[in-house]
């Protein structure tokens, strides 16, 4: 069995001459033939070269692996029960689903509150997250969870002003704060400003901090889809000298003449810029973490990608060390604005391998009284039974998911549906529900009664956002109801079972046939 396509993908825009008769082993066609136009990976390679790296087309996409992992999280079940209830009163008439509270906290003092398990993880300066911000910020502030504005977003704003080398004023990263704190409710969720190396040379932290009012900021180790730093292209020349004189890492030299010369010709049409690689240390992450606190910081979260496991171990003890709030871990095939294809297709460890090692990590310092940070997973998590099978896969450590391009693809549609709106040109499958946004978004009545006058100011991609966690969350409350836990507290390993032998010996849990075998025991015999 393969796990892997190659030499072929949507994602690159390539395909095989001959779709039925594909080498498993090299991905070409069976038999390769001299005079073809080159449809394929390697055929676009030989004219496009490093630009068929990267999926296409960049700005208007997110990407994620395609890869069929041997382990996932269809390889698990819900368990549910007959019997009792945790958390309300085991009672027919009280045990009722919409009695499930998804509220839960996290930080070092449970300061942060959230209405739902899921969170938005970092959006950075892609096109497609920048896009689509209003949606997300004010989709999120509603909904009552977490936004993290990612990394790289006041080094690639046309507006930021600088001095001394450090970021002074940035529009975009302004208006990305702005646009959650001016929607957020009650005090529920929070908008964290990430950091990489480039960030954090800026001061890209203490500006969110000191000038908008930021209160939690995210160190960036590295994401799931790959293990290097953050990349965008560029169609500009003028800004790609811009950013390379900021000190970002730009590709081919916008400066050199001769570069110059073939991009206003139009040999190719687009720069590539790329973030430096992060060197974690032990000491340097610890005077970091205290400078944020000195600058105001009240809440410190940690980012970290699919990398070895002695890389997560590292990520889990000095998170403990540090006092950190919130660890996210982010298992290989998660999605991206733009990373290397085929190295998000084979690197890094897979999700349920990692988020299995994570547990362990944790109940080892668990068990010898340190620190346990609250912990959000991450990796193309996107419905309800995903998100109990993660919580109870970690249970009771974590608190969270984070979810990415999910999200993004609700605020995309939503948006998308307001447009049609407005241009009079409803797609059929959309008009049978309605003609207007307060018919087609089941949620806008709601949203209307909560927010009266003010509801004609929520775009439509937020509406999508909103309406996307709703169900997610009316989903999860069933799942935990069906077994029995009315909070998210309750919810143990043991809500779930693996179906597959490789599946238990991966994440410990309990192989579908010998759930509850000794209480089996006990019922028979007795």
């Amino acid at each position: 069995m393969s796990y892997t396509k190659l030499n072929r993908s949507a994602a690159t825009l390539t395909k095989n001459r001959t779709e039925g008769s594909i080498s498993p082993f090299s991905g070409m066609c069976v038999t390769c033939v001299d005079g073809c136009i080159g449809m394929c990976e390697i055929g676009k390679s030989a004219y496009r070269g490093h630009e068929v790296i990267y999926p296409q087309p960049f700005g208007i996409i997110t990407s994620a692996s395609e890869k069929d992992y041997p382990v996932d999280l269809s390889h698990f079940n819900v368990m549910g029960t007959a019997v009792g209830a945790y958390g309300v009163e085991a009672d027919s008439d009280k045990a009722t689903f919409p009695k499930v509270s998804t509220e839960t906290r996290i930080g070092h003092d449970k300061g942060i509150k959230l209405k739902v398990p899921f969170i938005i993880a970092g959006m950075g300066s892609t096109n497609v997250a920048k896009q689509n911000w209003p949606g997300l910020a004010i989709g999120a502030a509603i909904s009552g969870t977490i936004l993290t504005v990612g990394e790289n977003v006041c080094g690639m704003d046309d507006e930021s002003v600088f001095k001394n080398g450090k970021i002074v004023h940035s529009p975009d990263m302004e208006m990305r704060v702005k646009l959650f704190k001016d929607w957020q409710q009650d005090g529920y969720g929070a908008v964290v400003v990430q950091a990489n190396v480039e960030d954090t040379r800026l001061g890209t932290q203490e500006y969110a901090i000191d000038k908008l009012g930021v209160e939690v900021v995210e160190l960036k180790w590295g994401q799931g889809a790959k293990d290097i730093g953050g990349e965008v292209k560029i169609k500009n020349l003028k800004k790609a000298q811009d950013l390379k004189r900021r000190g970002y890492i730009v590709l081919p030299d916008p400066e050199d003449p001769d570069v110059i010369k073939a991009f206003e010709k139009g040999s190719f049409k687009e720069f590539e810029r790329h973030s430096r690689l992060g060197m974690v240390e032990e000491e340097s992450f610890m005077k970091r973490v205290e400078e944020l606190r000195r600058a105001g910081a009240k809440y410190i979260f940690l980012k970290t990608g699919a990398y070895r496991p002695a890389d997560l171990a590292r990520a889990v003890k000095y998170a403990s060390k540090a006092k950190i709030d919130l660890l996210t871990v982010d298992g290989a095939g998660g999605g991206t604005g733009m990373s290397p294809w085929r190295m998000m297709n084979e690197w890094g460890v897979p999700t349920v391998e990692i988020w299995s090692l994570l547990y362990q990590y944790l109940r080892k310092l668990d068990e010898k009284g340190e620190y346990v940070p609250d912990v959000a997973p991450a990796g193309g998590i996107t419905f309800e039974d995903q998100i109990f099978k993660v919580l109870a896969l970690g249970a009771p450590y974590f608190k969270a998911v984070a979810m990415a391009r999910s999200p993004l693809a609700a605020a995309m549609v939503g948006k998308t549906i307001g447009k049609r709106i407005e241009e009079g040109q409803i797609p059929v499958y959309i008009e049978r529900f309605g003609y207007s946004a307060e018919e087609i978004f089941v949620t806008a009545p709601e949203l209307k009664r909560e927010f009266k006058e003010k509801f004609n100011e929520i775009p439509t991609g937020a509406m999508g956002v909103y309406t996307y966690f709703e169900r997610l969350n009316q989903g999860l409350r069933q799942l935990m109801a069906g077994n029995r836990k009315f909070n998210l507290s309750y919810i143990t390993r043991n809500d779930i079972a693996a179906l597959t032998r490789d599946a238990a010996d991966i994440s410990g849990i309990t192989f579908i046939t010998e759930v509850d075998k000794e209480e089996v025991e006990k019922i028979l015999n007795s």
